[in-house]
């Protein structure tokens, strides 16, 4: 199999194509063969700095080092025990450290079942590997950790990335509404996912802005560095302020410390989790956008672009 990897995790070593054996799925496993992966700023953070690194070098496999976690492709072999997937099932998924297993910055992967949803006839493959990290840490914000329901209010901070974008729509897909927080230039595509209200925060303080629209029943900061304290003064009774994979101290402070309204979520793509936002996007109520997508060659220019944090949309790698 190909892979582009570091040989270690020297800080600032450049990614290389380099060929590592195939792996034959043990009991539990399937191996795929991908066709799509989905660029997250997870890839670039895990590099950089931060707990992710620390984690991923403790608990994740040796070197060579294989980033991401995203991916769409098609079943080509399976072990054991294996009962819900067969060989030549298109499936979507996401890779997993703590398991052991290499990122999806391949032409295959080897996961466990849980970890991947059997995907529809004729599902757009590109859209497909750019659903699971940004999709499923969208649906956890607002539905399963949010629990927003029909007629209630979610304020979006950094709507226009990528989890904002889909948290919009999901508020949307529940019955309920949103007003999202964007730059001048993003202001009518974030209206065209359907935000009741679209705040321009060059224009002043957003949390200002919104808290003439509040009470929220949940606050989700995509982009980090708001006041936790300032959120939380936002929402209503049993509401949440959820930032998307806190790392500073003074983020984690906020989940630690009284009142308990404020939780960290990483997106980690689970078989039923990945299948509720499938349906969603099969059913028209969820439109993933892609602003580019690049060969697998391009790994590190796709990782450079991420980190810039200006696109407006997935970027999506095809081997």
């Amino acid at each position: 199999m190909k892979a582009m990897a570091q040989q270690s995790w020297a800080q600032g070593e450049p990614l290389r194509l380099i060929e590592l054996p195939t792996p034959e799925p043990r009991a539990g496993e399937l191996r795929v063969r991908v066709q799509a992966i989905g660029v997250n700023p997870v890839d670039w953070k895990m590099r950089a700095r931060g707990p992710l690194r620390l984690a991923a070098r403790l608990v994740g496999p040796p070197p060579p080092v294989v980033f991401g976690v995203d991916f769409a492709g098609i079943v080509d072999a399976i072990g054991a025990g294996v009962t819900g997937v067969r060989v030549g099932d298109a499936v979507v998924g996401g890779t997993d450290f703590s398991r052991k297993q290499r990122g999806s910055y391949a032409d295959t992967v080897v996961i466990r079942e849980d970890q991947v949803a059997v995907l529809p006839a004729g599902f757009d493959m590109l859209v497909a590997g750019a659903l699971p990290v940004a999709g499923v840490t969208a649906y956890m914000c607002v539905i399963e950790v949010g629990r927003l329901r029909a007629g209630q209010r979610a304020l979006i901070l950094g709507a226009s990335g990528g989890v904002g974008q889909l948290a919009v729509q999901f508020a949307r897909h529940q019955g309920g509404s949103a007003v999202s927080v964007c730059s001048t230039r993003n202001l009518e595509l974030v209206r065209s996912l359907g935000a009741e209200h679209v705040l321009d925060y060059t224009q002043g303080d957003p949390l200002a802005q919104a808290r003439a629209l509040a009470p929220f029943q949940v606050v989700v900061d995509c982009v980090g560095g708001h006041a936790g304290s300032a959120c939380r003064g936002l929402l209503g009774p049993g509401g949440r302020h959820i930032m998307i994979a806190a790392e500073t101290l003074a983020e984690t402070m906020n989940v630690l410390v009284p009142p308990f309204k404020s939780r960290s979520v990483l997106g980690r793509p689970n078989a039923a989790r990945l299948r509720a936002v499938v349906e969603a996007v099969v059913s028209g109520a969820v439109e993933v956008r892609i602003a580019e997508t690049m060969p697998l060659l391009d790994a590190e220019r796709a990782l450079a672009l991420s980190q810039a944090g200006r696109m407006t949309g997935k970027i999506v790698l095809v081997p």
